[in-house]
This record gives structure tokens, C-alpha cells and sequence, in this order.
């Protein structure tokens, strides 16, 4: 384990055990559901928690929304892209250790999941709502891991909304045909490539150019365990390709870091805050 840490960023605190960014943690079932926008979003932005969950004994889920349809840069791929693409994920996801049968296929075009959003479509078709609300479920899923929604891709800011709203209601007491509610421990944003919103910081009062507020370093190892991953996507090498470059970025002395969001989907409102300025009003 001492080729991973894990760090609070806002607390400054650092550990090499994983209950620093997952409380109560439970390694005896602990399943984290990763959703990942299209098939190389979460390991470009999330592989080195994926690895690390692993060694705590996780349960890892990849819940991939997209077919890549839009995927291709040549136009005689065109018709074979989203087989293709399946293929290349199948192939990368194994290289980390995740088995076929928890690499969840949706299969939403590309640049359109916004408009899949919901419980039933305007033409009476059921939307991503009662998927997701029983694939949670289902899984027993103990963590979700949501891509970043801050400017990076229409589709990662729509499957961070259903995360995000749909997560919680997987713990409702709701459709209670749709198997048994589970209630999420805990929620985390991850970045591909984009900033994090400065709204989390803003209202924790911490400096608000520190967005993230987790941090996962890991050897150089793990490093090329997901480089290696991310070059199973052949088709998208040139996609890609700046994505990459910026990985170089990651390097701090001899570890490689990776960065989280923590964040309450469903934040209460504080009443005493104004109640203290009502009892001061004269």
C-alpha cells in the first residue's frame, strides 16, 4: 500500500489508507460504480482510485454511457466505430483488473445523453432514471464516482446530473418495485481533463483556487499500468492525444497525482446561521 497515498487537500492531511477520502469505509462490501461519460473517460481521469480501490478489496463497476459513436477520425470507420470502441474498452478495463461481466454498456449516442435525462422521454420511452435507479440498486453500490461537471463535455456534465440527482433517489424509499434502496456513502467528481467548479470551495470557505480537495499519488508503476490501459484505445490516439501530453503534468517528484471533488448531492439547509441574525435584529 505505500505506493498509493491519499490526501486531504483542505484539511492538509495525508494517509495510506484509503478511509482518508472514503469514510466508514467496509472493504468486506465496498462497490464503487464508476460512471464514465464515454469508455476512456474514467480511466483517464480515475484509474489510480480504480487500482487502489482494488487493493482494498473493492468491488469495481464501470458504467459507460456512451457507444463512441462519434469516436472515429477516419470515414471508413465510421460504421465499425462503436465495435471497435467496445472492443478497445473491453481490452483496457481487463488491464486493471476489471472482469466483462462489471463493465456495464449503455449505449447512448454520442453528445445526446442530456436529452435521455429523466423518467419517461416525451414520447412515452423510458429515459436514463429507471436504468440507473436499478443498476444502483442492483449493484448495491456503496460509492459513486461522477466525471467533472464543470465545462469539460456535454456528456460528462449530463452523466454527473444523473449521478448526482439519481443517486440519492436510489436510496429513497420510491418505486419499491425496482429492487431494494441502498443509500451511497459517498459521492466524488473526477477530471479528465477540465478544472473543477470553485462553488464546493467557495462555500467551505477555503481558498477558492484550491477546487479539489482530494488527491490520490501513486509510483511511477501504477502510472504505466494506466498509460498502458489508455493506449488500448487505439482509435482514439489522436483524440486524445493532448489529453495525454497534459498527464505529464501529473508528475510531482517521483509519484503521479490525481485529483477528486467531494461533494453532498443533497446539502441541508442551515437554519442557524439565520437564526443568529434574526435574534441580533432589533
Amino acid at each position: 500500500m505505500s505506493e498509493i497515498e491519499f490526501i486531504d487537500l483542505w484539511e492538509r492531511k495525508k494517509s495510506n489508507n484509503i478511509s482518508l477520502i472514503f469514510p466508514d469505509w467496509n472493504s468486506e462490501d465496498e462497490r464503487i460504480v464508476f460512471f464514465s461519460p464515454h469508455d476512456d473517460d474514467a480511466i483517464l481521469g480515475a484509474g489510480y482510485l480504480i487500482l487502489a480501490a482494488q487493493l482494498y478489496r473493492a468491488k469495481i463497476y464501470i458504467v459507460i454511457f456512451c457507444n463512441g459513436s462519434a469516436g472515429y477520425t477516419t470515414p471508413e470507420h465510421k460504421n465499425d466505430i462503436v465495435k471497435i470502441r467496445e472492443k478497445e474498452s473491453l481490452n483496457a478495463y481487463k488491464n486493471l483488473g476489471i472482469p466483462e461481466e462489471r463493465i456495464i454498456r449503455l449505449n447512448y449516442d454520442d453528445f445526446s445523453i442530456d436529452f435521455y435525462t429523466g423518467r419517461y422521454m416525451p414520447d412515452g420511452n423510458e429515459g436514463t432514471f429507471h436504468r440507473v435507479i436499478s443498476l444502483l440498486r442492483e449493484i448495491k453500490t456503496t460509492r459513486l464516482i461522477l466525471p467533472n461537471s464543470y465545462r469539460e463535455h456535454i456528456d460528462h456534465l449530463a452523466v454527473y446530473k444523473i449521478g448526482a440527482f439519481d443517486g440519492p433517489q436510489a436510496g429513497d424509499s420510491i418505486l419499491a418495485d425496482m429492487s431494494t434502496p441502498v443509500r451511497i456513502r459517498s459521492y466524488l467528481q473526477y477530471s479528465v481533463w477540465g478544472d473543477f467548479s470553485a462553488e464546493e470551495a467557495l462555500t467551505s470557505g477555503v481558498q477558492p483556487n484550491v477546487k479539489a480537495n482530494y488527491a490520490v499519488l501513486v509510483s511511477e508503476n501504477y502510472e504505466k499500468q494506466i498509460h498502458n490501459s489508455i493506449l488500448q484505445f487505439v482509435s482514439q490516439s489522436k483524440i486524445i492525444e493532448s489529453i495525454i501530453e497534459q498527464r505529464k503534468k501529473r508528475k510531482i517528484e517521483n509519484k503521479f497525482m490525481e485529483l477528486y471533488l467531494k461533494f453532498n448531492p443533497r446539502p441541508k439547509l442551515e437554519y442557524s446561521i439565520y437564526k443568529n441574525i434574526i435574534s441580533k435584529l432589533k
